[in-house]
Parts: structure tokens; sequence; C-alpha cells
């Protein structure tokens, strides 16, 4: 099987064929990580994971043409998670635009008032806007390793910091967004 990165880079010189052999060999993981994103998303999710896989693989690889590239597999990973993020965040907005009939709420049969989860979404997404304004290391340590599923091994590795460093910026990530998103 093609080692990943080779297959990026050959992407990146410009040849339609590696870009074309790319899908088959990231495509499990890929689903795996839009299978995770999907689960913390609200029950009444339209997206499912396989349409998550492809918008994301379009976004990465038919809209930049693999002309950019990709450092390595780490990095293409990264960027396939930070792509499933802003899908669902885009997604999110347009449920709640006014075009789309965004201004009425569900109410629950049970009258037990929850937060609608696309709001959350949308608020967690500005906190970690503002945390990457803070310590944008921390905000690329929480898009690894919550949105794209990443090991702490793995985000220092992709980041170029020690393991212990990456706890330590997600710890404080996960602090500051906690008192963040309770002051929103």
């Amino acid at each position: 099987m093609p080692d990943v990165t080779q297959l990026l880079d050959a992407a990146a010189a410009g040849n339609r064929q590696a870009a074309a052999d790319l899908l088959p060999v990231v495509y499990d993981e890929l689903r795996k990580l839009a299978a995770l994103r999907i689960a913390n998303e609200s029950p009444g999710q339209t997206l499912d994971a396989t349409a998550l896989v492809h918008e994301a693989y379009l976004r990465l690889v038919g809209a930049r043409n693999v002309t950019e590239g990709f450092a390595n597999r780490r990095h293409f990973f990264a960027a396939a998670a930070e792509a499933m993020r802003r899908i669902l965040i885009d997604r999110a907005r347009a449920r709640i635009s006014l075009k789309r009939g965004g201004d009425e709420r569900r109410v629950p049969l049970d009258g037990v008032a929850m937060p609608d989860p696309d709001d959350r979404l949308l608020a967690l997404d500005e906190a970690l806007t503002e945390l990457a304004r803070a310590d944008p290391v921390a905000a690329r340590v929480v898009e690894m390793h919550h949105f794209a599923g990443m090991s702490h091994d793995e985000v220092a590795a992709a980041l170029d910091l020690s393991v212990y460093l990456a706890r330590q910026k997600w710890s404080f990530a996960r602090a500051w967004l906690k008192t963040a998103l309770r002051e929103s």
C-alpha cells in the first residue's frame, strides 16, 4: 500500500493519479474521524460520516488541487479534522439562519429546556477562535486532540512539542474553554 506522505508529495507535484489514489488509502481513517465528529453532534444531524468524509476530502484535495501540499500524513489528517469542523460549523450556522427558519426553536415534549446543539457548537467555535488569539498552540492541540481524535503523543509529534507540553496545553485549553463557555 502506498505511503500517504508519498502520495501527498506526488499530488502536490502535479500528479493527478496520485491525488486519485489518495482517497482509497486514507478513506478508512477519515471515516473514523468523521464518525467521531458526527457522534458528538445533535441526534437530528442529517449529515452522515460518509458525506462528511467526501465533503472534507473535496475541500482538502479538490479545491486546493493538492498544489499547496501537506508536510506529511499527520498534517493531512489535522487539516482533514479542521475541514470537518468547518463543515459542521457552516451547517450549524445555516440551520439557525433566518433564511432557513433558524429563529424557530425546538421545544422538547418533556418540558425540560435544553440548549440548542447548534448554538453550543457555534459557542464552542467562537470560544476556540478566542483561544487561538490567546494561545494558538493550545487551540491547535484542541483541534487535533478533540476534533481529529489524535492522541497526545500524535499531537505532540505533529506540532513538534513534548508530550508533557501537549498535555499541559490540553489541560489549559479545557479549563479556558470551560470558563469561556460558562460566561457565554
